[in-house]
């Protein structure tokens, strides 16, 4: 339990939030309750710039995907620009091959 008191202490005593002390040793818990229930992410400040972004876990997990779509788009969007792809005639021939 000790460690857990340093800890906010230490967090608390670094972290400004819009350029304001945020931090009590107890209110660390608050944030994360208001994160959870807003689901809006929070800015972290130090010295006036940012240095962190606290957000709801389930939050992050879809941002993760939609990074991963994201990611693949991009993907396919360059592997027919390199002549890679193939026409739609073709992908769905393919398609309905293996279905048949």
């Amino acid at each position: 339990m000790q460690h857990n008191k340093s800890f906010e202490r230490n967090f608390c005593s670094s972290v400004m939030f819009r350029s304001a002390p945020i931090c009590q040793p107890s209110s660390v818990g608050t944030f994360v309750k208001q994160i959870h229930e807003t689901r809006r992410p929070m800015v972290l400040t130090q010295r006036g710039r940012g240095v962190a972004v606290l957000v709801d876990v389930q939050e992050y997990e879809r941002m993760q995907e939609r990074l991963e779509f994201l990611e693949e788009i991009y993907k396919a969007e360059e592997q027919l620009a390199n002549g890679e792809g193939i026409s739609h005639k073709e992908a769905k021939s393919r398609v309905l091959g293996r279905l048949a």
